[in-house]
């Protein structure tokens, strides 16, 4: 069975939304990257119902992401914060080309530190 990485993350925003049987198989597969038959010795089941779970619990958590869309919106906020960051750091150098104004130094900083704060959230 070919692993989805995609998974992973999708784990990180929904897992708490899976059963606790689903949570821990999906941690062992994918988290401590064991195989479905040392999963399957592990929980007491056999590694048809350890595939069974991983399945139903991967469905869900595509089901949650389709429905919510927080992942990808978690990688869009992101990416926007990255492109804040890449232009303060562009504004701080042609500021220091053209001027070295100070003002503009403090609030591409000020800019800087809110959007390290955001992504840190």
């Amino acid at each position: 069975m070919a692993k989805n990485l995609e998974i992973t993350v999708l784990y990180d925003f929904y897992g708490d939304l899976l059963t606790e049987k689903q949570q821990e198989v999906i941690e062992l597969y994918y988290n401590e990257d064991l195989s479905l038959a040392e999963i399957a010795a592990l929980s007491g089941i056999t590694r048809q119902g350890v595939r069974d779970s991983i399945k139903r619990a991967e469905g869900q958590l595509t089901e949650f992401e389709e429905r919510l869309g927080l992942a990808q919106r978690f990688t869009e906020i992101k990416g926007k914060l990255d492109e804040i960051s890449k232009n303060v750091f562009e504004i701080e150098q042609v500021n220091q080309r053209l001027c070295g104004s100070g003002e503009i130094t403090q609030r591409a900083k000020a800019i800087a530190r809110l959007t390290r704060g955001i992504a840190e959230l």
